[in-house]
This record gives C-alpha cells, sequence and structure tokens, in this order.
C-alpha cells in the first residue's frame, strides 16, 4: 500500500465490491470470471452522479475499507470472499441510512451491469434527418430572436411553432444529439448516454426516492414510454380555482389535446397486448376494477409490428429544423442576464468552451428541476423552486406459472384506474437487468432471473403524492439540490397500493409476488398476502418516481404562482417556462400530455394566435 493515493484506493475498493456483488449473481458451479467491465461502469457512474455527492460518497467508500480494515486487519480488497460478503452484508442492514444507501448503490449498478452484458452496445449515431440545423462549433456570441432552453416535450414544441411561425429561434440543449437507434431502450447504454448524472439522481429527504431526466436532444420523449393522458378535467377545474389560471377549461385545452395526438400519432397498440399488460388487466376485471390500455404516441405499419415511438427526434425537432430552427446541442446554460430590451445567456459548450447567446425572448424548458435552478442562478422571479411535487411509486415483481415476459415486450399498455387519482397501477419495464434490480430487497432471487425472467414482470402502484419538495441551485456546483418530504399518509396510500396491487396479481394467476421493500416477504398467495399487510416502512428504500412537476406553478395568484396563466414569469419579461414546473398540482396521470398541451397553448398565445 506504500505510495497509494486515494484514487488509486478507490479504484481498489470498488473493483473488490464490484466482484463481491457478482458473486452472488453467478452459479456457484461455474468457472471464475473476470468483472473488469462492471468495475469500469461502476467508476463512470461515480463521474456521472450529482456533483455534491462526489465527496460523500468517496468518503462512505474509503471509510467501507477502512471500517474492514478494523475489523478484519485486512483492506476489503485483501480479504477472502465469505468475509467480504459479511462485511457487505452488515451495511446493507446497518441502521445508519448512509451505509444502507452505500450498500444499495454498489449492489444496483453492479447488479445492472452484470445482467447488461448480453445487450450488446450500439455505435452512437447523430440525427442524419435534420443534421443541417445542428451547429456542431458554436460561435462565441450568437444573435436570435428567441432562444427556447431544453429540448424535451415543452421546448421542441415550443420551438417548432415558433420557427414554423417565422420567428428565428435557437434551441439549446445540454446533451447530445442522438437518434433512438443510437442504443437499444431502457439499457444500461441509454443510461449513460441520455439520462441525467449517468440515471444517479435523487430527491433527498428521511425516505429518499429516485428520479431521472432525459438529457440529450427530445428530452424525457427520448427514454419514457410513450404513455399518453389528457389532464383530466377536474384537475383543470381545480387548477383554475386554487391558482387562478385563465385559459384553463376542457372546452380551452380540447383543441391542444386534440393537435398534439394527432401530431404523435397517438393510439391504441394493434393486435393482442404483451401479456403481463393482459395480466393486470385479468386481475383488475375479476375483482371489479376499472383497468384500461392507455394511447402511447407510437406509429405502426408493416415494416414495424412493434410500433415506432414518435418522440421528439422523429416529430417537432423535425419540423422544427425544416422551419430554419438551429440547434445547439452539448450546452450548458449557466446564468440569464437582462441587458437593456434583450437577454443575455451565458452557457457552456461540452467541447468550445464559453458562448453567449443574445435573444429578445427566453423560453426556459429544462423540467421540473432544472428550470428552476436556471431561475435561481440568475436571481430573477419568485415562487420559484419552493413547490415541487411527483408522483411516488413503489414496484414489486410477479412470477407466473407461464411465460408473461419476451425479448419484444417493451413497457406494457394497461393500467387499473380504480382509485384513481389517489392511487394508479401500471406494468414497467421487465428486462432482466431491471428485473434483477427491483429484486435486491429478496436475497438469492437476482441470481436466478436469467432462467426465470421469461415467468416475471415488474409492476408499480404509483400515488399521487401529498409532500412538497424543493430545488435548490448550490453556489460552487453543477447540480442542485432536490428534496422531498414524503408525509404518513403517503406512507399508509402506497402501503395500501402495494396490497391491491398484489391482490390483482394473484387473481390473474401469479403464484408469487415480491415487493420492493426491504424486509419484506415473498407472497405467494391471496391468503398470505391477507395474513401479512405489506407495509411501507418509515425511510424505506427502492422508492422511485418518472414525474415531478410543479416547481414553477402558473397562475394568476401572485402569492403562490411564479408565472402567469401562460408561463410569463411574473414581472420579468421576455422571460418564459414552457414545461413540467408549470403544472399547478400533481395530474394524476402521466404528465406529458398535458406538458405537450400547454406547450402549444403558450407558444400560440406568444404569437398571438390565440
Amino acid at each position: 500500500m506504500n505510495g497509494a493515493t486515494p484514487h488509486s484506493l478507490l479504484h481498489d475498493v470498488v473493483s473488490a465490491l464490484a466482484y463481491t456483488v457478482a458473486a452472488d449473481l453467478v452459479d456457484p458451479h461455474a468457472a471464475p470470471a473476470a468483472h473488469n467491465d462492471l468495475t469500469a461502469f461502476v467508476l463512470r457512474e461515480h463521474g456521472r452522479m450529482t456533483d455534491y455527492l462526489h465527496g460523500p460518497l468517496a468518503a462512505l467508500t474509503l471509510g467501507f475499507d477502512t471500517a474492514g480494515l478494523l475489523r478484519a486487519g485486512r483492506r476489503f480488497r485483501h480479504q477472502c470472499p465469505a468475509t467480504r460478503r459479511a462485511q457487505l452484508a452488515r451495511w446493507r442492514d446497518s441502521r445508519v441510512g448512509a451505509q444502507r444507501d452505500f450498500a444499495r448503490l454498489y449492489d444496483s449498478l453492479a447488479t445492472l451491469a452484470y445482467y447488461s452484458r448480453s445487450q450488446p452496445d450500439v455505435t452512437a449515431s447523430p440525427a442524419a434527418e435534420f443534421a443541417d440545423g445542428v451547429l456542431g462549433q458554436p460561435d462565441r456570441l450568437i444573435d436570435c430572436e428567441v432562444v427556447v432552453i431544453g429540448s424535451g416535450p415543452g421546448g421542441s414544441i415550443t420551438a417548432c411553432l415558433l420557427a414554423e411561425a417565422g420567428r428565428d429561434v435557437l434551441l439549446l440543449e445540454e446533451g447530445p444529439c442522438l437518434t433512438q437507434e443510437s442504443c437499444a431502450p431502457f439499457s444500461r447504454q441509454e443510461m449513460e448516454q441520455k439520462y441525467r448524472n449517468g440515471g444517479l439522481t435523487v430527491a433527498l429527504g428521511r425516505t429518499k426516492i429516485a428520479y431521472v431526466e432525459g438529457r440529450c436532444v427530445g428530452g424525457g420523449s427520448e427514454i419514457n414510454s410513450g404513455l399518453y393522458h389528457r389532464t383530466p378535467p377536474e384537475i383543470l377545474a381545480q387548477w383554475q380555482r386554487e391558482f387562478a389560471v385563465a385559459g384553463l377549461s376542457a372546452s380551452d385545452m380540447e383543441p391542444h389535446f386534440a393537435a398534439c395526438e394527432r401530431d404523435l400519432s397517438v393510439s391504441l397498440m394493434p393486435g393482442s397486448p404483451p401479456p403481463a399488460s393482459a395480466r393486470l388487466h385479468a386481475g383488475a376485471s375479476a375483482l371489479g376494477w376499472k383497468s384500461f390500455e392507455v394511447p402511447r404516441w407510437y406509429r405502426y405499419d408493416p415494416a414495424h409490428p412493434q410500433g415506432v415511438r414518435q418522440s421528439m427526434t422523429r416529430t417537432f425537432v423535425p419540423r422544427f429544423v425544416a422551419a430554419g430552427g438551429r440547434i445547439l446541442p452539448d450546452t450548458r446554460a449557466n446564468r440569464l442576464r437582462r441587458d437593456g430590451t434583450r437577454w443575455e445567456l451565458f452557457a457552456q459548450h461540452r467541447s468550445d468552451g464559453a458562448v453567449r447567446i443574445r435573444a429578445q425572448t427566453v423560453f426556459v424548458c429544462g423540467g421540473a428541476v432544472q428550470t428552476p435552478a436556471l431561475l435561481q442562478r440568475s436571481g430573477v422571479g419568485t415562487h420559484v423552486g419552493r413547490s415541487l411535487r411527483l408522483h411516488p411509486t413503489v414496484k414489486l415483481v410477479a412470477r407466473f406459472p407461464e411465460p408473461v415476459n419476451s425479448d419484444t415486450m417493451g413497457v406494457p399498455v394497461h393500467q387499473v384506474k380504480e382509485f384513481a387519482p389517489r392511487l394508479s397501477f401500471g406494468c414497467s419495464i421487465s428486462t432482466p437487468p431491471y428485473l434483477a434490480l427491483a429484486l435486491l430487497d429478496h436475497p438469492g432471487l437476482p441470481r436466478d432471473v436469467a432462467q426465470s425472467w421469461p415467468h416475471l414482470a415488474t409492476y408499480y402502484a404509483m400515488t399521487c403524492g401529498e409532500g412538497h419538495g424543493t430545488v435548490r441551485a448550490l453556489p460552487g456546483f453543477r447540480d442542485p439540490l432536490v428534496r422531498y418530504r414524503l408525509t404518513p399518509h403517503d406512507q399508509a396510500t402506497l402501503g395500501e397500493g402495494l396490497q391491491k396491487l398484489a391482490r390483482a396479481l394473484f387473481a390473474a394467476g401469479a403464484e408469487a409476488v415480491m415487493p420492493s421493500l426491504p424486509g419484506s416477504p415473498v407472497l405467494r398467495s391471496a391468503e398470505e398476502l391477507a395474513r401479512r399487510p405489506v407495509s411501507l416502512p418509515p425511510g424505506a428504500s427502492g422508492l422511485m418516481t418518472i414525474h415531478l412537476f410543479s416547481s414553477c406553478p402558473m397562475g394568476e395568484n401572485t402569492a403562490k404562482c411564479a408565472t402567469d396563466s401562460f408561463g410569463r414569469v411574473h414581472g420579468v419579461p421576455g422571460l418564459i417556462v414552457s414545461d413540467a414546473s408549470l403544472l399547478c398540482g400533481s395530474p394524476g396521470v402521466n404528465p406529458q400530455g398535458t406538458i405537450m398541451a400547454l406547450a402549444r397553448r403558450n407558444a400560440l398565445h406568444f404569437l398571438g394566435q390565440l
């Protein structure tokens, strides 16, 4: 160990952790295998993760190594396999939350990498169909009429409609410009290419909730499942009353929903649904619960019977470029400043350094986390980042006696809405890597995924959530601090949701369900479920969300709203928000249909066409 640096020590500990986790996933009778690829992936994820967590994670990793030295007399790397497993097991079961989180992180990363080996990497390719509009080497100073920051559904629709109306528009995106075909959907490679921070993002609190953000041209539309809902009319009416939002009635929004559905080919799946989806629907129907297929923005034709997701890079981005728009990818927006009648945007290109952009109008469309962070760094706006909402979600894995899963299943399409908006149930991505992750709370079961995965599927219970969170830009750090408070009622509701979801799956013929909760048993019948109710322990790990919103709510109620009814930041001329931040509260459904309709509405209002 003479002359060892903290970096080399970190590498050694991570390598030993990856090998230790992998040893529990390998057939014990198989020949020893190298796991250097697992170590490389985990170290890459270290570098991508939220920057203010770099130091604490490195300290915990070295502290873990020191704990082994003090207890066993040897550093972790030099311990025998049984001693390594015992030390990691102690941290998994520790009463100290940081130690449990540490073990969970390394278990998750190494397991994901191990089961992703069978997914071949694809050579990343630029989006050729609109390459002419991409600025590869930007000028140090760019002038335009409108700059749109963020190219997810809110930003792409906004930029497209403005460019088609003859405006000079620059679309700025922090991530790369890639096609859907640059990686397999829901793969490790997609996580590395297109997710912010490599997918390692979390809302902190007593109960931590993992979330993901797209970071690529097209944003979240490039990585999600394309499920589409209109905002329920009663939710629109509630927002109108509580936040004084103009032009938000069901009749006001009807043409915007209809236009988005037409432009994105929103439709039902032709033919039979995937078996895992049909199982959920059958179980709900057997109990007399309302369940239905959710439409998706997919286009189907004989050449693509499984359908092609109509993400932003297949729809609004090509239209934007065809109308004369320019895209500047790989460029982070750091700060905005008002200069007379114009805005200056100070940005950083990944390879070419500082870029300054001048525009008359700025649309901020970075999403529920990045939009308030940029406004805070710029010192503009009120009620920004104080009211983050999300849909807390918990999962379980169901095992059926017959196959319900396949390589081509994708994300199933049925949702149970009997208890909506308080609770919704659905089926999640169920590839072997994600099944193994969902089974981490059941020792020994992840090892069986390689053989049993055709009989397994992952399901979720989602609640609207009563809790609130905050987004705070941190001086000296790139990434904002995201916090969220899960209320006791939310915990009880999620526990109830798991109970009901498991009941529906047993009614559908499941022979076992495995909740993704520490300490939860494998349940093998509806009778056992009744005797051992599923509950959500305080501080439980395993919660997640893919729906974040409401961090800059819209409306004329200036006591609680960051923008007016059409996204214009109160008291700040020429600055408009048009993304998930605007939602006044939980829509109770997948929010992207709401986001896209609002973006269309707000862009047309800006153009004077409403």
